[in-house]
């Protein structure tokens, strides 16, 4: 008899929470008994357990086999090399089609062939981006059995009249981690109590992808393999809608589009404004239905082009946000009562219902509208004053490669130049320079990537207000207001390119390689972890390489054939030289011709670094993992990434570099702080930006002062302000990201490869430092005006001008170098990244006193 209770009790318990198909679904809907439900393949209903990525991509090809009217493909890996995949889905005649009825549309939304009745919408049903908001990716599971295996009206009039790409995670390394913390912290009877571990994951959470990310701001950017697939998607089909389905904090409700109504880039059409709020009647419609409480037009912004909600707007399509309360976990008590997770998942099927009704009543609105919006972009191009944008990244073609490939995975043309051009007195060289044309289908995308635009109808923003590319790959560029007499290659520029092969080296005294490439770092890692010994050029130098007088700058690399400990270290040159298209050359003589010789005390050791990255609670995970990827990626070194609580336990002297980047680092031991003073003092360097920084002035490592966020603050006058103010005010005093311009000491070590003292920085945050009065610690200073994009107040920007960007001074016998910003920002901040390879390479090297 125990036994029986015993098993009973197991049951109703592992069973709390389970929803049967028909909370889901209306109860007269029927599906076909030939396609598998949810729980027949994955063992429990939907909701009942967190769904894992592996799991879910199984049940997508199950749905692929068993249904015709699903088509799966794999689109992609993520870093961790989970397959990223997507649905088709349609009628099955247009299935076996399906290449043609995609060129089919592509026709219509270039214009070439008029909207024909009979023409299916296409619709992108995008699903948690963030993986810790898993009623998304939870709901597509319903969304894509209805659609495989429903026999009802509306599926029908779907399948006949549209085609739908479902891409049921878009962020699957998150979710999966997010799953497995949300299933291993799931008791039998699950805990309500918003405290308990479930709902309050640790450092790192889930809501980024494998290197912390936040995916929903890659839209525009493209550092990331999940991102790349999507927009290669998006690009290839041009869908009518796309939806995107995220959540918010448990005790609100739900949120969808149409957005605060000032908020919307300037470059997006009214009537995408007019269509979503057409589309919104459905969602209130069905939410009134099922007595769900919503809101809209609030707390979301549509301005910044590089998220899910507003990338498609940019481009011809209507984007649309979800966000629904989440149960972060499968219950959770809030101040609408208890949260349990197949609630939040079944708001978000039925608003993929809501979406299905009103493109169907909306379809050839939609399609003329796409037509109209790609139209109206020739029209607009023509009458613009700006007629293109001439780019150049002189001495450096790779960064100015990962420019170029950003552009075309987003259909923009670029050219190079045949022959030399100069605009607004600024001379571009044929060789590193490139031209795009706004008379281009993408020309909305083209003015958003390019925009300075400094102030806006709302100067309120959720996101960032300036992003312009060519500033973040430091860039030097201008707009034509004539391309007349430029002259330009017939063919636009291509990744595909092949590129030509490095000449094989032979013995020489010495070989070198100059430091202007943005892959010369990663070259000299590769060099000194096979152990090839390397120096770095403190002064410049004219050396023979093969009776050619080459002038080098400070920072160029070079390898002495005598002081080399391998045997076949020209063996290694050869093989880790032709990975990298950056020009070694061989020296011919120790003595030079003008500047320092060979044997030089001016040509220092390059050592390989080892770098402590701060981790842990104190620590932006989102900066962390920044530094992590951009070390990773185009360094080619693993950083130790040390949670902040487990620092005392670690010996300092394993490494040569401590990174500490956004945080709250107050709150260390006293015994890690004295050990950390020790280790700098003995030869170590130090690196902090933002509340880093500010971490190394508070313990008196960086002798430097600095505004603070309340300092900021109270530059802004509050008399005469109401209660209704507080909003206002705060967008006031807030800095969400804009562009700013300093001006670098080109002389510095930390500064080697930059070619211009203007240097452009991106700026989110209010702490600023202050320059220093000892001499050579300024290595970039905020200039007079920096302003250069995006939005902030005239109170702020006063008190930017002029400060302190930059500072590296010596500290004992080791070097402390800071930053009031973050010189990786989100991965595409190509051009202040250098600052930070150079202080890893180099900072040991500089001697400066602040007192």
């Amino acid at each position: 008899m125990r036994q029986i209770f015993i098993l009973l009790f197991l049951v109703v318990c592992t069973s709390v929470g389970a929803k049967p198909l028909s909370y889901y679904f209306d109860e007269d809907i029927q599906f076909d008994p030939k396609v598998p439900t949810p729980e027949s393949v994955l063992g429990y209903e939907v909701g009942e357990w967190h769904v894992r990525h592996d799991q879910l991509v199984y049940y997508m090809r199950e749905l692929a086999q068993h249904s015709d009217r699903v088509n799966i493909q794999t689109i992609g890996y993520t870093h961790e090399q989970r397959p990223l995949v997507m649905l088709t889905i349609t009628k099955p005649e247009r299935l076996g089609n399906i290449d043609q009825v995609r060129q089919a549309h592509l026709e219509r939304v270039n214009g070439n062939s008029a909207v024909t009745a009979d023409a299916p919408a296409v619709m992108y049903m995008g699903y948690s981006v963030h993986g810790n908001e898993p009623s998304g990716s939870n709901a597509s599971l319903l969304v894509a059995y209805y659609l495989a295996a429903a026999q009802d009206k509306r599926v029908e009039q779907l399948l006949e009249h549209s085609v739908i790409l479902l891409d049921p995670s878009l962020n699957p390394d998150g979710l999966a981690r997010f799953a497995s913390w949300a299933n291993s912290n799931r008791a039998m009877i699950p805990s309500a109590d918003p405290e308990t571990r479930e709902h309050n994951e640790n450092w790192p959470r889930s809501r980024t992808n494998h290197y912390w990310f936040d995916l929903n701001r890659d839209w525009l950017l493209l550092q990331h393999p999940e991102s790349r697939a999507r927009i290669a998607q998006f690009q290839a089909w041009q869908p009518n809608v796309l939806t995107d389905f995220h959540e918010m904090g448990p005790n609100s409700t739900f949120f969808f589009q149409p957005g605060i109504p000032s908020r919307k880039n300037p470059l997006t059409p009214d009537e995408n404004v007019d269509l979503t709020k057409t589309i919104a009647t459905h969602h209130a419609r069905i939410l009134d239905k099922h007595d769900r409480l919503y809101f809209t037009e609030e707390a979301f912004d549509d301005f910044y082009v590089g998220k899910g909600s507003t990338y498609p707007d940019i481009n011809g399509s209507i984007g649309i946000l979800f966000e629904q309360g989440s149960s972060r976990g499968h219950v959770q008590d809030t101040i609408n009562g208890r949260l349990e997770f197949p609630f939040t998942i079944k708001n978000q099927l039925l608003t993929n219902f809501s979406t299905f009704d009103a493109v169907l009543e909306n379809r050839q609105k939609l399609l003329t509208y796409q037509q109209d919006f790609f139209k109206e972009s020739t029209k607009l191009a023509d009458k613009d004053k700006v007629k293109g944008y001439v780019v150049s990244a002189p001495k450096d073609p790779t960064r100015l490669a990962y420019f170029l490939s950003i552009l075309e995975q987003h259909q923009i043309n670029a050219y190079a130049l045949t022959e030399p051009t100069t605009v607004e007195k600024q001379e571009f060289d044929a060789q590193n320079s490139y031209y795009v044309p706004l008379d281009q289908r993408q020309y909305r995308l083209i003015k958003a990537m390019f925009t300075e635009q400094q102030n806006f109808v709302d100067n309120t923003f959720y996101d960032v207000s300036g992003w312009t590319l060519a500033h973040a790959f430091n860039l030097e560029f201008k707009p034509l207001s004539s391309a007349w007499g430029l002259e330009v290659e017939d063919q636009a520029w291509s990744a595909d390119t092949p590129k030509s092969q490095a000449q094989p080296l032979n013995r020489h005294y010495a070989f070198a390689f100059e430091w202007y490439d943005y892959h010369a770092p990663k070259l000299l890692t590769k060099l000194l972890q096979q152990g090839v010994e390397a120096r770095v050029a403190l002064s410049g130098f004219t050396a023979n390489s093969d009776g050619e007088q080459r002038d080098l700058a400070p920072g160029t690399i070079v390898i002495p054939a005598g002081i080399q400990k391998r045997d076949d270290w020209l063996a290694v040159l050869n093989s880790v030289s032709a990975e990298f298209a950056i020009d070694v050359f061989g020296i011919n003589s120790g003595l030079t011709s003008k500047g320092v010789d060979l044997g030089s005390r001016q040509l220092a050791p390059v050592t390989l670094p080892k770098v402590l990255l701060v981790g842990g609670e104190p620590a932006s995970q989102y900066e962390v993992g920044e530094l992590w990827y951009y070390l990773d990626r185009h360094v080619g070194l693993a950083p130790s990434i040390i949670e902040a609580d487990n620092l005392t336990r670690v010996d300092l002297d394993n490494y040569t570099h401590i990174v500490f980047s956004q945080g709250r680092y107050g709150s260390l031991s006293k015994s890690f702080k004295s050990q950390l003073q020790t280790w700098v003092q003995a030869g170590g360097v130090v690196w902090g930006h933002k509340g880093g920084a500010q971490f190394l002035a508070d313990e008196q490592i960086l002798k430097a002062s600095y505004l603070s966020r309340k300092d900021m603050a109270a530059a802004f006058s509050t008399e005469g302000l109401h209660y209704g103010d507080k909003d206002m005010l705060a967008g006031k005093q807030r800095i969400a990201g804009a562009i700013f311009d300093t001006q670098v000491d080109l002389t510095h070590p930390l500064s080697f490869s930059l070619t211009r003292e203007s240097l452009p920085v991106f700026k989110n945050s209010t702490f600023l430092l202050e320059q220093s009065a000892a001499p050579f610690v300024n290595v970039a200073t905020y200039s007079e005006k920096p302003l250069l994009a995006g939005f902030t107040d005239e109170n702020n920007v006063a008190q930017i001008a002029n400060g302190g960007a930059i500072l590296a001074h010596s500290y004992g016998r080791g070097t402390v170098v800071a930053m009031s910003d973050n010189p990786v920002f989100r991965g595409f901040w190509y051009g202040t990244s250098r600052i930070f390879s150079n202080a890893l390479f180099f900072g040991e090297h500089v001697e400066a006193y602040a007192e």
